[in-house]
């Protein structure tokens, strides 16, 4: 296997001993397809990298999330575009994503990274009591570790990057208030899981407004479809038929195909859909009339927040700006921003 990157930077990049990486460039047998893979991603992430490979200090970081793949590949794309900003201190990022992960398997890969190395993790992960050890684990390894997207208020993390979720779900109650009107109806409220704090946030933030405001509407929540299409239509199709009366969606936890499956199906009419998350999905629904609004949050903001924490604990002579919610935009067909 060609490659012009020195075995121990490949073994780094992929969390992997430099023998293991040495059996898998030279073809040698014992190898587990999965780790092959892992060799060919950490190559392809170096090879990014390359272009900034300049005379600087290099972090090396772990981006750890347990999400559905179209927001995974958003995160990719603005952590890596954020890098290039940075010089001359070099982030190589070391992505782990997985769609559903048990919290268990998550903490464990915490850990192997926490013996490995690293010189911070970014991660969003269920706010549950394994995962909040893991990160005092961390902490106390003098890791730092930036919640992402979702927070762990309670743990020993350094720092959260993300938009302020309650403030966010207080804005989707107001577009779905104003928009049903006085004579109201039922909100299907869908989370991906209610064991992530900044859905829990969102879903707050938006039955407080409801119930002040708006006393015509009620919600209906489905949960644990973990944003995966087949999942989350299942949850919906069987809300929609004990719930003859919904007629609006606060999308919370993503799976946006699906739930709109689910209403053609039942040929039900949505009379308004908010989401979140500016991807690849909602960039078509939206383009399409299909979904309403989307609540959106720049990610390379976020990127930019976290790479600043982590700085701030590696580099503590240099000068970082205080960490900041990412601004909350509503996006229509009419102010789409470009991809970046």
């Amino acid at each position: 296997m060609a490659h012009p990157f020195l075995v121990k930077d490949i073994a780094f990049q992929a969390g992997l001993s430099t023998a293991t990486v040495d059996r898998v460039l030279n073809g040698r047998p014992g190898v587990r397809r999965q780790t092959e893979t892992r060799v060919r991603a950490a190559m392809a992430e170096l090879e990014k990298q390359s272009g900034a490979d300049v005379a600087g200090r290099k972090l090396a970081i772990d981006i750890v999330m347990e999400t559905p793949e179209r927001f995974s590949d958003a995160v990719r794309v603005a952590f890596e575009a954020e890098v290039a900003t940075f010089l001359p201190t070099v982030f190589r990022c070391r992505f782990h994503f997985a769609e559903v992960m048990r919290a268990a398997e998550l903490v464990q890969l915490l850990d192997r990274i926490r013996l490995r190395g690293t010189h911070g993790i970014v991660l969003k992960a269920p706010d549950v009591p394994d995962v909040v050890a893991g990160v005092a684990r961390l902490n106390a390894a003098g890791i730092p570790v930036v919640t992402l997207v979702t927070d762990l208020p309670n743990s020993a993390r350094s720092a959260y990057a993300g938009a302020d979720n309650r403030a966010a779900g207080e804005t989707a109650a107001y577009l779905v208030g104003r928009l049903l009107g006085p004579l109201g109806g039922k909100v299907l409220v869908t989370l991906s899981s209610g064991r992530f704090r900044g859905e829990e946030e969102r879903e707050i933030g938006f039955r407080r407004v409801i119930r002040a405001h708006y006393p015509s509407i009620s919600i209906i929540e489905v949960s644990e479809g973990h944003g995966t299409d087949a999942a989350t239509g299942s949850l919906v199709a069987a809300a929609l038929a004990s719930e003859p009366a919904v007629n609006a969606v606060y999308s919370v936890g993503g799976g946006n195909r699906a739930v709109l499956a689910a209403f053609e199906a039942a040929d039900r009419p949505v009379s308004v859909f908010v989401a979140h998350d500016l991807d690849a999905d909602n960039r078509i629904l939206l383009a399409e009339r299909r979904i309403d609004f989307v609540l959106h949050h720049d990610l390379r903001s976020d990127a930019r927040s976290a790479f600043r924490a982590i700085m701030a604990r590696a580099l503590p002579a240099g000068r970082t700006a205080p960490a900041s919610f990412s601004a909350v935009e509503i996006v229509t067909p009419y102010n789409m921003p470009a991809v970046q």
